[in-house]
């Protein structure tokens, strides 16, 4: 028995089990426009790119969902429902509400730290935003989890990492107004540890 519990210009997300586990299931949607064996084609790659790009991520030391299986003819990824967690929008939003500053830059700055380690791996995430973004306790502290790489893509080039963070900008300061000190938490993690982070930074400007 599958729960829906979101819907998307892609696919839905449904809650479900998996072997016994708890798990989500992230259906993509079939594109009518295009022709069905192209569409098939596409789709499957960028299932492929997603899951691939959920493994990769642990490899790297980022908390991602663990991918339980993929099945390319339903066009479907299960994987790890995490179900400690909230979604970095809402978490900021209440913690600001009740003047909880310091513990929301310093989880800025683990956001930002968290991307430098993807940007490391040559990956993109290609939807950066505070929406695709969970909060996980660990030890006291609060922890980033990198989620949704629907548009995920691999580069080295530092335009591509840039436009990475410069979506993660807009949606950010957007979705968050009077929140430049938070972004600029996430800026500094990043620079923290990543590679080029002087040209890719460069590219906000």
């Amino acid at each position: 028995m599958a729960t829906l519990i979101s819907q998307g210009a892609e696919g839905r997300l449904f809650e479900t089990t998996f072997l016994g586990k708890p798990c989500l299931m992230k259906e993509r949607f079939k594109k009518s426009y295009r022709h069905p064996a192209l569409d098939e084609k596409l789709t499957n790659k960028r299932i492929a790119l997603e899951s691939r790009a959920l493994s990769k991520c642990r490899s790297l030391g980022i908390r991602t969902p663990t991918v339980y299986y993929v099945d390319y003819k339903t066009n479907t990824i299960y994987m790890e429902y995490m179900k400690q967690t909230s979604i970095l929008k809402d978490f900021i939003e209440k913690h600001v509400e009740s003047g909880q500053r310091t513990l929301l830059l310093d989880l800025c700055y683990n956001v930002g730290y968290t991307i430098a380690l993807l940007h490391n791996g040559d990956v993109i995430h290609g939807d950066l935003t505070s929406s695709n973004v969970l909060v996980m306790k660990r030890n006291e502290k609060h922890e980033a989890v990198l989620i949704d790489f629907g548009l995920t893509t691999n580069s080295s080039l530092v335009e591509d990492k840039g436009v990475d963070l410069y979506v993660l900008e807009k949606a950010f300061l957007s979705t968050h107004p009077n929140s430049q000190d938070l972004f600029d938490k996430i800026l500094a993690g990043y620079c923290s540890i990543a590679k080029c982070q002087k040209a890719v930074v460069s590219k906000l400007c």
